[in-house]
């Protein structure tokens, strides 16, 4: 049975950095895409970044630049390296398995239970 967690949220100020980590068990991550999304309080839960098995990486426009995506599949684990950090990061984080990468929350089979990032001042 496919079984992700996650771990690695707390509370940070504007500008600071965090690293998330998603370890994988129960399925061969390296023939899997993993996703990072995130769900803001109120808000759906969105597809951020994530990384494909042949090791390509996809980020959305909110993240590009500032969040990293990285993946050790011998550790069976995915990791999401986020800097400059702002209050819209704030969220609970989430990561999840598919055969290929896609941005929509639906065509993930399973998840982990998530992990709290907060963004404040």
């Amino acid at each position: 049975q496919a079984r992700l967690v996650e771990s690695g949220g707390g509370l940070v100020q504007p500008g600071e950095s965090l690293r998330l980590s998603c370890v994988t068990s129960g399925f061969a991550m390296n023939r899997h895409a993993i996703g990072w999304f995130r769900q803001a309080p109120g808000k759906e839960r969105e597809g951020i970044a994530c990384t494909a098995s042949d090791g390509r990486s996809f980020y959305q426009d909110s993240v590009e630049g500032r969040f990293t995506i990285s993946r050790i599949n011998a550790e069976n684990t995915v990791y999401l390296t986020m800097d400059n950090l702002n209050t819209e990061d704030t969220g609970v984080y989430y990561c999840a398995r598919r055969a290929w990468c896609s941005w929509y929350a639906s065509d993930f089979s399973a998840w982990g239970q998530g992990t709290q990032v907060t963004v404040s001042s």
